[in-house]
């Protein structure tokens, strides 16, 4: 196994009440606004966030030709390497808590119930290719995992609107929150709905955080 990528953190592990890591989407790096907000907004509630980045967009970052994503082998094994890299600082597997936007939530889900952490969130879960909702797209894990389960996802989001996805088979263990009019970053319509992209993240990330406090005093997927 390769060393695990560099880790951007807000908040310490050592004075948290949990650890929160977070993958990003396909398309942004782990410091865009998005992964910016959420990140600070955790840490102030009393969490540690830690993020990091994907062979392919840290080749990116450093100004190489990064490409696409990564085949989904090298993502898989990226998450494991984080988690064990967190593991290995005495973070107990049970006071972390994975998940990300969109491609990194995915991928998390991947993972979850093997590497037994506390819970998944899933900030705009890809759930179908954008606008094709008759062909949902990697689901068939959702349906049977055990780990405690977030999805946040934006009620008009292209890659599953809150329309579509009640009408998948998703496992007991997942929750979905929905926002209001919000798209796959949570941004809504302000004109139609009359909420801010503001007020849908601060919504987003007060629900992981409640939904985290609760796993805290109520562990489940043992």
């Amino acid at each position: 196994m390769s060393a695990s990528p560099p880790l951007l953190w807000d908040g310490s592990p050592e004075r948290a009440r949990a650890t929160v890591v977070l993958a990003h989407g396909a398309g942004a790096p782990m410091d865009s606004g998005f992964m910016n907000d959420v990140a600070a907004g955790l840490a102030a509630a009393g969490f540690a966030a830690a993020r990091f980045e994907f062979p392919y967009m840290h080749a990116r970052r450093e100004g190489k030709r990064g490409g696409g994503p990564n085949p989904a082998p090298v993502l898989l094994d990226t998450w494991r390497q984080v988690i064990a890299a967190i593991d290995a600082r005495g973070v107990s597997r049970r006071a972390i808590v994975i998940g990300g936007k969109s491609m990194g939530g995915r991928i998390a889900s991947m993972v979850a119930d093997d590497e037994g952490v506390l819970g998944l969130v899933c900030l705009g879960y890809p759930f179908h290719p954008p606008g094709k909702p008759a062909t949902p797209v990697r689901l068939n894990h959702l349906a049977t995992l055990t780990t405690p389960t977030l999805i946040v996802q934006g009620a008009r989001d292209q890659f599953g609107t809150e329309d579509e996805v009640p009408g998948y088979a998703l496992s007991r263990a997942v929750t979905v929150h929905w926002l209001a009019d919000g798209d796959h970053s949570f941004k809504p319509r302000k004109k139609t709905s009359g909420r801010t992209e503001k007020e849908n993240v601060e919504e987003a990330i007060a629900t992981v955080a409640a939904f985290i406090d609760d796993l805290i005093e109520n562990p489940r997927g043992l």
